[in-house]
């Protein structure tokens, strides 16, 4: 899952010292084979790749320089294509009060599910983007 960031150390950070994510590799492309691929002149970008402990959970944050990237979250989690990323956690309680410590935006506290196996919450993550957060109990 490739998440394009304006700031991708505030995002690595975000993503590794508060949900626990942590760096599999790095790379900075400027190059003809990148800009081929995007369809798009010197294309220059910096890609951390993020992975969970048991590797189950792999997402790639993307810096572009070049083209400079455009916010335009304007998602609602009931809107028709992609809404939200969706991460198994441990301890949602205690998550939820470690997030809430960084100001970050909340539907609801952690909900338990109608049949009892799982607690949820949905969240932005720094740019905006949905984060469903789920513990199985």
């Amino acid at each position: 899952m490739g998440i394009v960031v304006s700031n991708i150390d505030s995002a690595v950070k975000f993503y590794c010292d508060v949900l626990g994510l942590h760096i599999q590799g790095k790379t900075h492309e400027k190059d003809n084979v990148i800009s081929q691929l995007l369809d798009y002149k010197n294309v220059e970008l910096k890609t951390i790749k993020l992975s969970a402990d048991d590797n189950s959970t792999r997402i790639e944050l993307l810096e572009f320089k070049n083209p400079k990237s455009k916010k335009l979250n304007t998602i609602s989690l009931y809107d028709i294509g992609f809404t939200h990323i969706a991460l198994t956690v441990e301890n949602l309680d205690a998550l939820y009060q470690r997030l809430k410590k960084y100001n970050i935006e909340f539907n609801s506290p952690p909900i338990i599910s109608p049949n009892g196996a799982l607690k949820v919450i949905f969240c932005r993550d720094l740019e905006g983007n949905f984060l469903e957060l789920i513990e199985e109990i």
